[in-house]
């Protein structure tokens, strides 16, 4: 991953443990980007969901779009980042399918628009080209 990719993704807040970007794959900064996450099976929340059919739970897939979402927001060079950026809404979201493990997430998210510390997100999850989910989310922070 090039290094102005690996910059961006290491502002992601999130510890290892809850974090479900793993590369940034392209970054329109303040505009949108793109990343994966690996399903690498030994996730702890697998074990529950469910056991012996393990699958990606679809909150997760929608936490994954606020993760890459935040991080094209954050870097847009017009606008200073956010303190305390969070998730505060979902609308419009759709969870069409499963992940399992061994499978890639090809995440998208695209900044549709800003308002003093509001972010509109607009993205989705695939999976070999196939859509699992998409949704509409606002990230509201602090401006510093």
């Amino acid at each position: 991953m090039p290094s102005d990719l690996s910059r961006a993704l290491a502002n992601l807040p999130h510890g290892p443990s809850f974090r479900f970007v793993d590369e940034l794959t392209a970054l329109d900064p303040g505009r949108e980007g793109g990343g994966i996450y690996r399903i690498r099976g030994s996730e702890h929340f697998l074990t529950g969901h469910f056991p012996g059919r393990p699958m990606m739970p679809g909150v997760i897939l929608i936490e994954a779009i606020a993760q890459l979402g935040g991080v094209v927001a954050q870097t847009d060079p017009a606008i200073a980042p956010l303190s305390d950026l969070r998730l505060t809404a979902v609308r419009a979201a759709r969870i069409l399918g499963a992940a399992v493990p061994g499978e890639t997430l090809e995440i998208h998210a695209r900044v549709e628009g800003r308002m003093d510390g509001l972010v509109q997100i607009d993205g989705a999850v695939n999976v070999a080209g196939r859509l699992l989910a998409s949704a509409r989310i606002t990230l509201s922070g602090n401006p510093i």
